[in-house]
Parts: structure tokens; sequence; C-alpha cells
């Protein structure tokens, strides 16, 4: 072929330092290419052989080869797949942008059905140049009786072409590094971004550093392969000790065999997996095989609790793994780890236009060819073919644990505590996932057993009969008229935010034959809203809001006594506008609780969440409430001694032990309660 010297097919000069240089927004991607572009050429091969024609010869090995030199500022990518003739490399290189892969399965469509092409091998290997001065390719077709290639281009819109010297169907290319990025010619930054974005393409991808010494290993000579170089064979002999028998004589053991050994030159190690866990069928894969690859692709080496292996042909293909992992629900956050796939060559982390938003607290990964990727495959074109995909993922999962809940109801108890935040975040965020999953949520009571919605309405609703039927009886005509009027009554779930704080009111729930529901995590806020929107004849109370009948004893306080005790709590305690009620309680032991009723706790969490902590709450009634119960002999004490010298010192302390069962103490108020403590001891000791 005669020397030839051209300008590249751009339309304007303008546009090659763009894509040079904001292309791709990560410049280490240009490994992730030109490695594509290698397995698409490998590909391209493979189809042509399995078509009859092309024959690969006996000993060929498919595989793409990093070559990194430091010395010489170099990186080489270098594949033995279909290679490129002259009028090729014209065509798919100089014409930027035309996608080689493209032409080819539209050409081969009618031949074949594997269409595992990766990339547009025009603008991907135009990312050579964000880190390279100049590139270099070598490349010669499979075709019978072509010429190699030799071309250069120095990042200009100009470039030469003449005969090259490769002896061998494939391509070879040199990037000569720009003094910015030399790190890529550092033999473990290559490491790390080749399992970064390749760790999954479908060729082995082997990585070296030219001019390093040989390395070797020694093996066993049954373990010898036709392709290993040997360099020498060993001998060991076999090994033996002097031990006692059973009759207690001297003998001659041996512990180790004889064995015949290989010293050979080092095999290489592929950095990739060609046949990822997701590419299998599910019934291939073994519980330990999902644990491995967990461990292996996300560095946590805490088990998953259990996955979801995605294996869809149509409408559209898609195969993938989501795993549902331990959680420590003392964090508020929590976050997961989706990473997208694209015929196994990495993408991205958690795209959310392709993994709904409640699914990104998990871990895994989604494997769909079919996405409408933009040039650089690092966005989506806007598709609603995305949103479809988006759906079947919800789909599956809410398929995968209403399953589990009807087959295997004891696995997802066990579980629930930990998969409960990922489930009520996707029933607040996706309304079709809610409705799915609206009879499989569960809520554990305080005897620690789950139950669902509808079996803690139908037990609330069976104690509230019970507390309101002797008051039904006594009702007289004239105000049945009135009830039907009235909107109907609502189920109220009493529930628990922290079992230990709030332990005082559970003991008086049990011993009054009430039972509730734990909610300690720190959606569970937003999920009862969201189900009493959704539920207008349910209403969910902390047990702390409300002080229920079952709780109080016969009779009720007088009014003088109940207005002695409030002045001289507020009096004692410096809080002027301090609600105060006294009741009788069935709980002797109890001489003072704090409530708060559910709209002010909620109005509170609301003002956390938005940081508004400067602001009264009681500007929107959240101010607590102190219970105090007149059947308590200390409360008795006080309503006839309030001008005793320990008085004070007993409101105080009353105060604080209500509060305590209620919320934590600020700092300040903690340091005086418990310098109250000891003095009250200190009085006890004297």
């Amino acid at each position: 072929m005669a020397a030839k010297h051209g300008n590249l097919s751009i339309n304007s000069e303008n546009i090659f330092p763009i894509i040079k240089k904001w292309l791709y927004s990560d410049h280490d991607i240009f490994v992730r290419e030109l490695v594509s572009n290698g397995c698409d050429a490998i590909t391209k091969l493979k189809k042509l052989e399995v078509m009859g024609e092309y024959t690969f010869p006996d000993d060929y090995k498919a595989a793409v080869q990093v070559v990194v030199d430091p010395d010489a500022k170099t990186l080489k990518f270098i594949d033995n797949g279909i290679g490129m003739t002259g009028d090729e490399v014209e065509e798919y290189i100089t014409q930027i942008a035309f996608s080689g892969a493209t032409e080819f399965l539209e050409k081969y469509k009618d031949k074949t059905t594997d269409d595992q092409m990766i990339g547009h091998f025009g603008l991907g290997f135009y990312s050579a140049f964000m880190v390279a001065d100049e590139v270099h390719i070598d490349t010669l077709s499979y075709k019978d009786g072509a010429t190699a290639v030799h071309w250069t281009c120095d990042g200009g819109t100009e470039y030469d072409m003449q005969d090259g010297d490769r002896t061998t169907p494939g391509t070879e290319i040199t990037l000569f590094l720009n003094e910015e990025s030399l790190e890529f010619c550092n033999e473990y930054r290559m490491r790390e971004v080749i399992e970064k974005y390749c760790s999954f393409m479908p060729v082995n991808i082997y990585l070296s550093k030219a001019n390093a010494e040989q390395e070797y290993e020694t093996i066993d000579e049954s373990e010898l392969r036709d392709d290993d170089v040997v360099v020498e064979h060993i001998h060991e002999d076999a090994k033996t000790e002097e031990k006692e028998n059973e009759n207690g004589e001297k003998e001659v053991v041996e512990v180790s065999p004889a064995k015949d050994k290989v010293k050979i030159n080092k095999r290489p190690v592929s950095l990739s997996d060609p046949n990822p866990l997701w590419m299998r069928h599910p019934n291939e894969c073994s519980d330990e095989d999902y644990k491995d690859f967990y461990r292996k692709v996300f560095m946590d080496y805490k088990e998953p609790l259990f996955w979801i292996h995605l294996n869809m042909d149509y409408p559209f293909n898609l195969k993938g793994i989501l795993y549902f992992p331990k959680i420590n629900t003392e964090y508020d956050s929590i976050e997961g780890t989706i990473k997208l796939y694209n015929n196994q060559v990495f993408i991205a982390d958690n795209i959310k236009e392709v993994i709904p938003e409640f699914l990104l607290l998990l871990k895994g990964v989604i494997d769909c060819p079919d996405l409408p990727l933009n040039v650089s495959r690092s966005a989506l074109q806007n598709d609603g073919f995305v949103q479809k995909i988006s759906e079947y993922i919800s789909k599956k999962v809410a398929d995968k644990l209403t399953g589990m809940c009807k087959t295997d109801r004891e696995s997802y108890e066990k579980y629930w505590d930990d998969i409960s935040p990922f489930i009520k975040y996707g029933c607040i965020k996706d309304a079709k996932f809610a409705e799915k999953l609206h009879d499989y949520i569960l809520f554990k009571d305080l005897d620690n057993k789950y139950m669902t919605l509808k079996d803690c309405i139908e037990q609330n609703k069976k104690e509230e009969t019970e507390e309101t039927s002797e008051t039904k009886e006594a009702e007289s005509e004239e105000k049945k008229d009135d009830d039907e009027n009235k909107e109907p009554e609502k189920t109220t779930i009493f529930y628990v935010t922290d079992p230990v704080q709030q332990s005082q009111y559970i003991n008086m729930f049990k011993e009054a034959g009430k039972n509730a529901v734990i909610l300690s995590h720190n959606i569970d806020t937003a999920f009862i809203s969201h189900l009493e929107q959704k539920n207008q004849t349910i209403q969910f109370k902390r047990i702390d809001a409300d002080l229920t009948e079952e709780l109080k004893g016969e009779g009720a306080a007088d009014e003088e006594t109940t207005k002695t005790l409030t002045d001289l709590f507020r009096k004692s305690l410096g809080k002027e506008k301090l609600e105060v009620k006294v009741e009788n309680l069935k709980n002797d032991s109890v001489a003072a609780m704090m409530m708060l009723s559910e709209e002010s706790r909620r109005m509170q969490d609301m003002m956390k969440m938005y940081n508004m902590y400067g602001m009264d709450p009681s500007m929107f009634g959240g101010q607590e409430t102190l219970v105090l119960n007149a059947n308590h002999p200390l409360v008795q004490f006080l309503g006839k001694n309030q001008e005793s010298e320990h008085a004070a010192v007993i409101c105080e302390q009353l105060y604080d032990l209500a509060m305590i069962s209620h919320k934590q103490l600020s700092p300040d108020e903690m340091t005086k309660f418990v310098q109250r403590s000891n003095d009250i001891l200190m009085m006890i000791a004297k």
C-alpha cells in the first residue's frame, strides 16, 4: 500500500478538542472504550467463525492485552480480533463517530441472533486523545491476502497511514501519554481502572509491564498444560519422621510422599470474568456462588440476607442480581450500590432512571444491553423504554417479597426488621409497589410477634369494642341520631419508638391488656403518615400520646387538688405554662407520666427534619402534659404538704423521671438530674 496523508473527516475543526476533552466526564474511561473495542473485534471474529467464514488457528485464545511502559511513557491495547484493512481504517477511524459495530450487525443481522457488540468504535477510539499526545494503530485484517496497516495521529485533524508490519490478525493501539496522564502507565493504577470498568467483559483481559523481569511459579507436574513454558523439572523426595507406634516401638513413617514438580513461567491471570454470575441461569448458581460474588463485587463481608436473580429475555433483555444487605438501623442513612452494565461493560453506579429510587438502598448489578445510552455511554437518552425497565425491576422485587411471605413466612419474619426500611421506603415512593406489598407489611408487637396491618386493625377493633361496650349500652336514644351524622370512628393503632425508654408505658399497657407495635426506624414517621393517607379509617398514636380508659382507675381527682398541684409544679419548675393533669391511675407504682399529643409529636419531628430547632414547639401546640397519679403516695404528700422544704426537689425529680421515660434529657437537664439524685441519696443517708 502506498503511503498516504489525509485529513480526518470532521465537520468542524473545533469539534475534535471537544471530543478529546469533554465527551467523557471521567478521563480514565478511555480504558473502558479501548478495551471494549478489543472485545468487539474478538466478538466479530467469533461470529465469522460460527458462520463458517473464518477458521481459528488451533492455538487461538481470545484475549485483550494491556501493556504499560513507564520508561517509554506508553500504553498499549492489543487484541487478536477481526483486525482492519486500510479501507476499514479510513472508514471506521478517520470518519469520527461512525459505528463499526452498528454496520457489522446490520450486515450479518440475518445470519446470527447473538448481537453482543459493545460500543461505538469511532468515538470510543478517540477517547484515547484525552490522555495521549499521539496515537498509533497497527492492525491486520483476518481476510486472506490483507496488508497490515500502520496509522498515526498526533491529536490534530491530520493523520498518516502506510503499510504496517503486524503478522497476525488483530489490532494494537499505542498511546503516547501526555505529561498530565502519566499515572496511566503505572501498573497498579491501570489495574485499578481495568477492575473498575472491565471486570466482567466477555473476553479475558491481561495486564503486563513492558520489559518486566520474568516471574515463575512451581506446580505439580500433573497440572502441567500444553501452553506452559517449562523452566525446570523438580523432584522432591518423600519426607519421613521417626514416630512411636502403639507398641511403644520407634519406626520411620512417611509424612509426605515423593513429588514431581515443574517450575514454569508464571501464568498470566485474567482481570476479567467473562461469565459473571448474573449471566448464568439461576438454576446453575449455588448459595455460596451468590455470597462469593457479593463479597467480591461489594467488598462487604457481612452476608446478604437474600437476593433476587433477574433473568428476562422479553420484551427486553435484562439480567442482574439484587442483594438485600443487612443494615444497621442506628444510622440515619442507608446507602447501597446498584452497578449498571451494558453487555457486561460497566456504565455507572445508581442510575436513577433505570433503578427505582427506593431500590438504590440495595446492592446489586443490572445488565441491560437494550439501554438507550448516549454516545459516551455516561447517561441515558430520554426514553419511555427506560421507565418500563424500572417498573419491571420494581415488580420483580415485589413478586419476590410477596412470594416469600406466602411460602416461607418464617424466613420473611426473620428478615423483616432488616428489610422493612427498604419496603416502607418503596411503598412511600412507588404506588404500584405499595399496592402489591400492602398485605405483606409486618408490624412487630410488644411480644415480638408479627402481624399484618389487617391483623392490627382487627385486634384494635376488638379492644375498642370491649372498652366501649358498657358505654354504648348506656347511651340514650337521643344521642344515636347525632352519632349517625358523625364521621366513622377511626381504629387507633398504638406504637412504640423506643422499647427501652418507653418501658414504663409498655408495662402499663401490658397490665391493662393492651398491645402496641414497635416502630423504631427513622422512616416509620413518614411511613405511618403514608398509611393514614391511604387508609382513612386508621390512625397511629404513640403510647404516650393519650391516656386510655384502661389505664385509669375509678373516680377522678377533684379540681382543688389539681389546681394545688398545678401551681406547685409550675412554681417549683419555673414553667408557668406547664400543662398538668391529675388522674387516678390503676398502676400505683407510677407517680408521674409525660404525654404529648400525636399531632404535636409529628410537628416536632417535622421541625427536626427541616432543622427548625430555633422555633418554639408550643407555637404548634407542641407542649408536653405532665400527668400525676393521685393514687401515688408522693403525689398525695405534695398535695397536702406544698410548703414542705422538700416539695420543690420532689417536683423537679418527678418531672425529670417522667421526662426520661418520654424522651432524652438535654445535657444541662441530665447534669442537674444526676446532681439532684445524689443530693436526695445524701438526704436519705443522713
